[in-house]
């Protein structure tokens, strides 16, 4: 059996001596997968200018408008959607090496390496900072102008950024032996989600998928529940819902149509559940597209 690509993504940068890069992310139509449920060992922000996204960071759910900024730390698992036709938002995408020191000083100790080993990490959303805001901004400016010295003042902001995160926005603290722990627990998964996203429209027995992680049934319900804050069943139908909304907005077929392409056999079933997680029910929705 041929081994299901892991959700983990590896990054090249441009510049091996500068590994940092900004990627200008434009979306003109709602409904799109903006990017995969994935992680990586990067520390990424978003921030968002234009349109309306929703990101889903370890399963916690956030809707994001102009102003937004997101920080995606290491190992956390995320996914986003767009809410509006037209969404503009910059990723920059910093890899540690860039912020280590040479020498294990105090700035290195107390800081960078627990930053960059993930065992300091921050909130996901951040919406009403000024001087995050105008870290990441400047930061932006920065690297596009490459103006002499740009480097430099690039690296200045970053450091600014971080000061303001760990003043204001630290969410939580690991341990190494405990971010060691998700990580192996993460890679253990990745041909979980792969599998869902490829065959979420048949039936997936808990058996199957437990199989698929060569765990036994109760250790992988415990894990995926830990990992993704959501039952097998929840993810499963959190991916088909998504899947009919894009329909909804962007197709001609029915309703019914679209419920048993995406993997709902019982239209009324179907209905309900899309109301439970998107707020209205899909008629109501294919009446305002």
């Amino acid at each position: 059996m041929e081994k299901p690509s892991m959700l983990r993504e590896e990054m090249d940068m441009p510049d091996p001596l500068f590994p940092m890069k900004i990627h200008r992310c434009l979306y003109e139509k709602s409904g799109l997968t903006t990017f995969p449920n994935h992680w990586h060992a990067h520390l990424e922000f978003i921030y968002v200018v234009e349109g309306r996204a929703r990101f889903t960071c370890n399963s916690q759910t956030y809707d994001a408008v102009p102003g937004d900024i997101f920080i995606l730390n290491s190992a956390d698992l995320h996914h986003g959607i767009t809410l509006s036709e037209r969404l503009f938002y910059y990723a920059v995408i910093v890899d540690p090496s860039l912020l280590h020191s040479r020498t294990v000083d105090a700035v290195e100790a107390k800081y960078i390496a627990p930053i960059a080993s993930s065992r300091i990490r921050f909130e996901n959303k951040i919406s009403d900072d000024p001087l995050v805001r105008e870290s990441l901004s400047s930061l932006i400016e920065e690297f596009f102008g490459k103006a002499f010295g740009y480097e430099l003042a690039v690296k200045s902001w970053i450091y600014r950024l971080l000061t303001a995160l760990l003043r204001h926005h630290v969410a939580v603290q690991f341990s190494p032996e405990e971010y060691s722990s998700r990580l192996r627990k993460l890679e253990r998964i990745d041909p979980v989600l792969r599998h869902i996203e490829e065959n979420y429209s048949r039936r997936l027995s808990v058996e199957e998928l437990a199989a698929v992680a060569r765990m036994s049934r109760y250790h992988f319900g415990r894990m995926f529940k830990e990992l993704t804050d959501r039952s097998v069943t929840d993810y499963i139908n959190f991916v088909r819902v998504n899947r009919c909304e894009y329909d909804l907005r962007h197709t001609d077929k029915t309703i019914t149509e679209i419920a048993l392409t995406h993997g709902f056999h019982d239209v009324y079933y179907f209905s309900r559940l899309f109301k439970s997680y998107k707020g209205v029910p899909p008629t109501a929705l294919r009446k305002i597209n």
